[in-house]
């Protein structure tokens, strides 16, 4: 490295090829943990796949109907197998990939501000469990209300793979969408994005939780569309809650240092 290259580091900062260096490494050890986790989530498949099939057998027995999930191909089963495999390791491995991501992103803070990587770390990390949570549980709603419009007498099928890939992807992107405040928390610490901006756009922000939550669950079920909007609004303003009081006492301190700074002039 360049005397210049290291004068820049000292300054807390880092050229290109140091920050691609710095996210290839980031991505080896995230996608090391992604593997991990889906070894663990092929042992657990099958109890993982008879969780999943649960909301299908309830609501067969709540509206009193024949519901079957089929495997319309030969390698069905093992693809379906696949999936949960890749899909519960990218769940299970959250720690390690959202680690990474801020341990990428802590070169932009200041030394006294990296010691908040832990705290925004271990806050996105339950946050993430229950965004998965929250899919979850809106779920059986979803599988009743879909299937309540066909007539109780005929036989409802759920293709495999189809089923399963709605039930994961619907869970793994409420769980996104419930870290995307402590983002947004970074950004402010980081100096990227101000309080004032973040409440500056709280309606844009409500209209595209709406918009993300009605694309997430089917467009018949508003119980489950507010049931995950809700949380989600009331994490964005709580974002910029902790936002405001860190720029009210980022003010403060360069007000006291302007102050200092003309007492010695």
């Amino acid at each position: 490295m360049s005397e210049r290259d290291t004068r820049r580091s000292r300054e807390g900062k880092m050229p290109l090829g140091a920050h691609l260096l710095e996210l290839r490494k980031r991505l080896f050890l995230a996608a090391i943990g992604v593997v991990i986790g889906a070894a663990i989530g092929w042992v657990l498949s099958e109890w993982i796949w008879e969780q999943l099939r649960e909301p299908v057998t309830a609501m067969a027995e709540a509206q009193h109907r024949k519901a079957e999930i089929n495997y319309p191909h030969i390698t069905s089963a093992f693809d379906l197998r696949l999936q949960i495999s890749l899909y519960s390791g990218l769940i299970l491995s959250s720690p390690m990939w959202l680690y990474q991501i801020f341990a990428f992103l802590t070169p932009g803070l200041t030394g006294k501000e990296k010691r908040y990587t832990f705290g925004f770390f271990f806050t996105a990390v339950p946050l993430f469990f229950v965004g998965c949570a929250a899919g979850w549980i809106v779920l059986p709603n979803i599988v009743g209300l879909m299937a309540s419009f066909a007539p109780t007498d005929t036989v409802t099928y759920f293709e495999a793979t189809a089923y399963f890939n709605f039930v994961l992807k619907l869970m793994l992107a409420i769980g996104v969408a419930f870290v995307l405040p402590v983002f947004i928390v970074l950004l402010n610490f980081a100096g990227i994005l101000s309080a004032a901006s973040i409440i500056k756009s709280w309606r844009i922000a409500i209209l595209v939780i709406c918009l993300f939550t009605a694309i997430a669950t089917p467009a018949a079920d508003v119980v489950s569309m507010f049931m995950l909007a809700i949380p989600m609004v009331l994490l964005y303003f709580l974002a910029y809650g902790i936002a405001y009081l860190h720029d009210r006492r980022a003010a403060k301190r360069a007000a006291a240092l302007e102050a200092e700074y003309a007492d010695l002039g």
